[in-house]
């Protein structure tokens, strides 16, 4: 008999010293002795279907037979309890409940589809090293080893399976639930013990199970070791990213993954976790980056295999647990390269145009950042800061103003002394520089600002090396400017997830930065090619839960690379199916994160890093909450940075919102299902300066939470000291939110601003309606909600307040 075996000493269940009581060791199969390479069981289904003649008679129909298979095997248990109180079946009987009819077939077909059940179990299935090892042990020392399964397959057919997973296997016995007609929560050990005639305090029972396995062995005086396959918080990660995958591409086999679920499971499982950040490494940021590891492998063998000079190198901050994995991994090359987007455009900006480009993307901006950015001062641009209200700009309209306010030679002098720093770093950071060929550039990415930026940067050198950026995440539209002998590929693509997804995990991303950056500052400048930084404005709590989860991240890392050796997985020989749920398990987190989750990461606060020291929260309720208020639900899912993290925002008011807005992101919202409908019009008394007051019809709606929604607007120059909303219309009580107020030049611009205000306190009062945090309820015959607008003094304002009633409305009623 040939079986490989791991060491012991790799072994999260360590090998058995058995005692000499110790006569018999019974194993669990499925989910313990073999392992299944597909997300769920009913992958096995989906599997047969494919070898099945319905893949081709029937090829989208895959869906429909997984779920008929499984209603036949409930059926099929149904049908034998009513008859002999017991629920153990065997496959035969299982598909005797099939619909073959609905596919154009007979009973006839019954063995076509046994079959090819059994085929997809030999085809999924795969020997669990650690427990052949313990198997094994067990053997070599002489205690009786053998199987007992629940299970609808006979023993002949489970030892058919046995055998093809580790070829020579024997054992002492083997026991199947369907041919017992008993399960293992029934009599099945009972039987076992009694043929095998061994007392129960000399056996042991390995299992995966605790209500199959566990329990049932231990009422019996058996001993028992837990094999667990996941804790009940990773399980419902699983179904999660369960969820998900299906939103994210319904084309996509939802069960079949090649087995990557299964080796974050046991990779899982030997990691020791320590806390909240390492668990969050292990089960979530160590499987992403593991993949783009072995995606970054296949890109530089590509490249390598040009025959030229190649250097590898990882850019920081956010390149650095890349490169850890990349190092843990004993690869040779790779450097870890501070550079940044800032010092990348400063370096390469000959022109106005990349110093535009980079402003164009920052929403707010004062002259000191300004100043931090080009690393001198213009009095002209003080100028221009100086007319602006407190001093602070928009990006987009200091870009406009660029050329009126430096000239080319300031710009270009500037950028020439940048440079100088920035390739004597690059000499002494990479060995031979000058003398590569190809420089592949590491990276999370998106739209390759950076290599494009160190293109510009070359050229004005002469240098003619070739960039060859690898992300993680790519906006493709962007690499379409890429240089010609330049390339630029992405892990997970546009062929990956549509450019709508995209464009939401791009969105929420800056959690993963956080995750995976340096544990030290952005860097500043380089002085005789060494890294100077900024001073670091994270808090020291958050550096290290970042490093906490990146060890986890590295601890399954090495985990998984020690299971690929020993498992015939492979789940990331395909670069598809890798990229695919690689993104299924990153919008599970950017996307629907846990409540634990949401608390724990949303406290992180985001460096802006463009050399100042401005953070931006990761997660703002109350600042969502007003603008749901003011814009409508579906309009704030629109809602820009800040917060950063909006869909952690969205999961902490409620998990609800958090799916709404995943499906948002995968672009599954229906046109016409979602948006506010009126709902007639109320009349609010307007109170001016004059001392005249009129009656102003207002039109009201109904939005997608169920909320009346009133917005009201005025302009300064209406001179209105009071406006005087009435209540009945909306129950006798409910919740209340708002007001809230956004202001611009133009109604359509105060409309639309995402800068909402809650109306000052000190200014709202109330007739006839009492009050408490977001309740009220009305408690005289005139009820109203009043507000003070003396001290009004923008172009325009509008003032919006939400109420959910906690009476079922009468739509039949016209409001008034």
């Amino acid at each position: 008999m040939t079986i490989v075996t791991q060491a012991a000493a790799s072994l999260p269940l360590p090998r058995l010293n058995p005692s000499p009581h110790l006569a018999i060791c019974s194993f669990d199969i499925f989910d313990t002795f073999l392992l299944r390479a597909c997300t769920t069981p009913d992958g096995v289904f989906e599997r047969a279907f494919e070898l099945s003649p319905l893949s081709l008679s029937h090829p989208r129909a895959v869906t429909s037979f997984v779920q008929h298979r499984i209603e036949a095997e409930a059926r099929a248990r149904i049908a034998n309890f009513e008859k002999t109180k017991r629920r153990e079946i065997s496959i035969d009987e299982v598909y005797a409940r099939f619909p073959f009819r609905l596919f154009g077939l007979d009973r006839s077909a019954l063995p076509i589809f046994v079959n090819a059940e059994l085929a997809a179990e030999h085809d999924l299935c795969r020997v669990n090293s650690e427990i052949l090892a313990l198997y094994q042990s067990n053997r070599l020392s002489g205690v009786r080893t053998g199987f007992i399964s629940d299970t609808y397959w006979h023993s002949d057919q489970i030892g058919s399976l046995l055998r093809k997973c580790a070829p020579g296997l024997t054992w002492d016995f083997l026991y199947c639930s369907c041919e017992a007609g008993t399960s293992k929560s029934e009599g099945l050990f009972d039987r076992y013990l009694a043929e095998q005639g061994v007392a129960p305090a000399n056996a042991l029972h390995i299992g995966d199970n605790e209500g199959a396995d566990i329990k049932p062995a231990q009422r019996r005086g058996v001993r028992t070791r837990h094999y667990p396959q996941a804790t009940p918080q990773f399980a419902q990660q699983l179904n999660r990213e369960s969820a998900l995958a299906g939103i994210l591409d319904s084309t996509k086999s939802q069960r079949l993954d090649r087995g990557f679920r299964t080796l974050r499971r046991l990779a899982a499982a030997r990691a020791a976790q320590t806390g909240q950040a390492h668990t969050i490494g292990v089960s979530t940021l160590g499987p992403l980056m593991y993949a783009f590891d072995r995606f970054v492998q296949e890109q530089v063998k590509c490249i390598q295999a040009g025959g030229g000079r190649t250097a590898i190198a990882f850019l920081g901050r956010d390149g650095y647990l890349s490169h850890a994995i990349w190092q843990d991994a004993g690869r040779d090359g790779g450097q870890y390269l501070e550079l940044n987007r800032r010092i990348s455009l400063m370096a390469s900006a000959e022109t106005l145009t990349p110093l535009a480009d980079l402003l164009k993307t920052i929403p707010k901006i004062d002259a000191k950042t300004f100043g931090e950015i080009v690393k001198f001062e213009s009095p002209e641009v003080g100028k221009f800061f100086a007319g602006k209200p407190s001093g602070v700009a928009k990006g987009p309209e200091l870009a406009d103003a660029l050329p009126h306010l430096l000239n080319r030679k300031q710009i270009r002098r500037q950028a020439q002394a940048v440079r100088n720093e920035l390739l004597d770093y690059l000499r002494k950071t990479i060995a031979n520089f000058d003398a590569i060929t190809d420089l592949i550039l590491v990276d999370l990415g998106y739209s390759g600002s950076i290599q494009k930026a160190l293109r510009r940067v070359l050229d004005c050198e002469r240098i003619k090396t070739r960039l060859h950026g690898v992300y993680l995440l790519s906006r493709d539209e962007a690499f379409e400017e890429m240089a010609p002998n330049d390339t630029a590929t992405g892990f997970i693509s546009d062929l990956i997830v549509t450019p709508h997804f995209k464009r939401a995990l791009t969105r929420n991303v800056s959690i993963l930065e956080h995750l995976c950056c340096a544990p030290v500052s952005s860097v500043r400048s380089y002085a005789n090619g060494a890294v100077c930084r900024e001073p670091e404005v994270r808090q020291q709590g958050q550096i290290e839960a970042c490093v906490a989860a990146q060890d986890g991240a590295r601890a399954f890392a090495k985990s998984a690379r020690q299971l690929d050796a020993q498992h015939a997985f492979d789940p990331l020989a395909d670069v598809d199916n890798a990229a695919h749920w690689a993104a299924v398990i990153f919008a599970r987190l950017i996307l629907l994160p846990s409540p634990d989750e949401t608390a724990f990461l949303g406290a992180f606060l985001h460096d802006v890093n463009l050399g100042t020291t401005t953070t931006a929260p990761m997660v703002d309720v109350e600042d969502v909450k007003r603008q749901q208020t003011a814009l409508g639900p579906l309009m704030s899912l629109t809602t820009p940075p800040p917060p950063m993290w909006v869909s952690a925002t969205f999961a902490s008011i409620s998990p609800l919102q958090a799916y709404l807005y995943a499906l948002f992101a995968a672009n599954r919202l229906g046109h016409g299902i979602f948006g506010e409908t009126s709902r007639g019009t109320i009349n609010v008394g307007l109170f001016k300066a004059d001392g005249t007051m009129a009656l102003e019809p207002v039109p009201i709606s109904w939005n997608d939470f169920g909320h009346w929604r009133v917005r009201l607007a005025m302009t300064a120059t209406m001179r209105i000291n009071t406006i005087v909303v009435p209540l009945h219309a909306f129950g006798a009580a409910g919740l209340l939110d708002g007001p809230v107020v956004q202001t611009g030049t133009t109604l359509a611009e105060a409309q639309t601003s995402v800068d909402v205000r809650n109306w000052p306190v000190d200014r709202l009062s109330y007739s006839g309606v009492e009050r408490h945090g977001r309740s009220y309820r009305v408690t005289g015959e005139d009820p109203c909600l009043v507000l003070d607008t003396t001290a009004v003094k923008e172009p325009m304002t509008v003032i919006t307040f939400t109420i959910e009633p906690f009476a079922a409305p009468d739509f039949r009623a016209q409001t008034v």
